[in-house]
């Protein structure tokens, strides 16, 4: 099988390379870049010397050369190439935002400031993340080419965290779920820019695009979708990103206010007290409802009581760890989701999707274990 990949000299697209160099139904890869067009990808990136090598191609050449195309551009320029894939009958993974909203052009518009410009191809796209809609994938698959917009990187951890406790009716509706991200600085991608300068964000880690991230409505959507699915309501969502000074990684700390059946005890004055032996019974309660949703899942780990979700035990894995807690009051859910921002967030989740879409094993060339250290 041949892969293509379009934008392949950011941070995403050569983490595709490297993904795709061994998995094992891949026999050739080849790969496009507007910056670097004509030169060798591995003297942009000298960590593939004499392991994945090639010569940077036009993006038509690409398409028209490949059995799977990647995309890993900016928002609103990919569409042109789902639309070729499309003509050429082959699967297009779209890394971008431009088909994380299904027709919902009004909420793409808002945040992103575009306007789709092949609406019909929206119509049979699909939301990639592979814990809630895995099996639409393999249906639209089963009759044709197939377009996935692959997850945000935030929305992928988010949603993972907190989607158990919405699909067993744990979240008390009238209440956000307030989710806390902290990401690493490959999530802002390979373009200088001042924020991402080491003077900047070296010693220091900060809230940014409070209120305003675009990826809101993303996980938004995705609690809904996963409420619709189970006949929940859905909860309302708080979130706020952080950057902090590492390579990569995202955790995100997600409170959820559970509904009466759940609590512990609704009394205030019970948050000043350490955690009674009802709150541990409590949580490990959730936590083995956790573990039961995920059981058939690959690559979502819900850790034992003990150990909290962190990113450097996911570090260049395809890995999404979970770890549930309860606060001593009783009354809220505390859960930590720990992905690495490159893989699960990104060009690991995309090689998963490629492998639901050509129903190969899905851990095909994602086995790797965490890099610790």
């Amino acid at each position: 099988m041949v892969a293509g990949i379009i934008g392949a000299t950011g941070y995403a697209g050569a983490e595709l390379a490297r993904l795709l160099s061994g998995h094992p139904k891949t026999d050739k890869l080849i790969f496009s870049s507007v910056s670097f067009e004509g030169e060798r990808i591995e003297n942009i990136y000298p960590n593939f010397l004499g392991r994945v090598c090639g010569t940077l191609l036009k993006a038509d050449e690409v398409v028209a050369s490949s059995d799977v195309v990647f995309a890993a551009l900016p928002h609103g320029v990919g569409e042109q190439y789902a639309a070729s894939c499309m003509e050429r009958k082959i699967h297009y993974i779209d890394l971008s935002a431009d088909f994380r909203f299904d027709d919902d052009e009004a909420t793409y518009s808002a945040w992103y400031g575009k306007q789709y410009q092949y609406p019909e191809l929206h119509k049979n796209s699909v939301y990639g993340l592979p814990e809630l809609n895995r099996k639409r994938m393999r249906e639209l698959a089963a009759k044709g080419p197939v377009i996935v917009g692959n997850p945000g990187c935030y929305p992928t951890g988010a949603s993972l965290g907190a989607f158990p406790a919405i699909a067993k009716g744990l979240a008390l509706a009238d209440n956000a779920i307030i989710v806390n991200s902290v990401s690493g600085t490959t999530g802002g991608g390979r373009e200088l820019s001042r924020s991402f300068h080491y003077a900047e964000c070296a010693d220091s880690c900060a809230p940014y695009k409070v209120a305003s991230h675009r990826h809101s409505p993303e996980i938004a959507h995705n609690f809904a979708a996963m409420a619709a699915m189970t006949g929940n309501a859905a909860p309302s969502l708080i979130f706020t990103p952080h950057l902090a000074p590492m390579n990569r990684g995202i955790v995100s700390t997600i409170y959820i206010s559970l509904v009466k059946e759940w609590r512990v005890t609704t009394g205030s004055a019970a948050a000043a007290l350490p955690p009674s032996k009802e709150i541990e019974a409590k949580t490990d309660e959730i936590r083995n409802l956790y573990t039961d949703f995920y059981r058939d899942e690959p690559f979502v780990q819900i850790l034992p009581a003990g150990i909290t979700a962190a990113t450097n035990r996911v570090r260049q894995s395809n890995y999404c760890d979970i770890s549930v807690h309860l606060d001593s009051g009783g009354t809220t859910l505390i859960v930590a989701a720990a992905i690495d921002n490159m893989m699960k967030g990104a060009a690991g989740q995309a090689v998963q999707n490629m492998n639901i879409l050509f129903g190969f094993d899905e851990r095909a060339g994602l086995e790797a274990i965490p890099a610790l250290f």
